[in-house]
């Protein structure tokens, strides 16, 4: 099995996330605030949990993790996930507690859940639909576990790989080459979000 690299960055979710892996069938997860390591990866996971900002002033904040990651990922096509907050950084922008660069990724901004209806709650918080948006190697149709107030709002649709119904439909899982990330927490996802890491980690991009 690959080296995959799980970014500590105090996102919170980071000890979850290695536990769903390991039971998908990883036995090589190294848990690093390393870029070095990041940078020698064969597979890279950006948990997140909390708000935007936070998150990504405290990945910005580990010397050369961001350019490290940049370069696995454009210059050697390393598969890329990030869950939840960590997906949400790959976007151009996050509008929580004003607006703040994400890493530009896939193009789209993040912003607060509208409630069209004053019966839909936010958080979105539970079991949701997980509903494909065209073809995806690693999503199947079914039910992920949801944590989160802002949502994904990206600039191209093809860019959008599942989307789910919140009140409206929000972006449940964003694809671009060998990036993917999902909006649902695999790591509390039952056996889901276990057969989505299973196949994120057999995937070739």
């Amino acid at each position: 099995m690959s080296a995959i690299a799980l970014i500590d960055y105090g996102a919170g979710n980071l000890h979850s996330v290695h536990n769903a892996l390991r039971k998908a069938g990883a036995d090589n997860v190294v848990i690093t605030a390393d870029a070095d390591v990041v940078a020698r990866a064969d597979r890279i996971v950006l948990p997140g949990v909390g708000a935007f900002r936070a998150c990504r002033d405290a990945l910005v904040a580990i010397p050369g993790m961001v350019d490290a990651m940049t370069q696995a990922v454009t210059a050697r096509a390393v598969p890329f996930l990030g869950v939840c907050v960590g997906m949400q950084l790959l976007a151009d922008a996050g509008e929580e507690f004003g607006r703040h660069d994400g890493l530009g990724w896939i193009g789209g901004t993040v912003r607060r859940i509208e409630r069209a209806d004053a019966s839909v709650k936010v958080p979105h918080m539970g079991w949701n639909d997980v509903v494909l948006n065209g073809a995806s190697p690693l999503l199947v149709p079914g039910e992920g576990y949801f944590l989160h107030s802002y949502h994904f709002e990206a600039t191209d649709p093809a860019h959008v790989a599942a989307v789910t119904d919140h009140g409206g439909p929000l972006v449940a899982a964003v694809a671009r080459d060998t990036i993917i990330g999902c909006q649902f927490h695999p790591e509390k996802s039952q056996s889901y979000g276990l057969s989505f890491l299973s196949r994120f980690l057999e995937w070739k991009p």
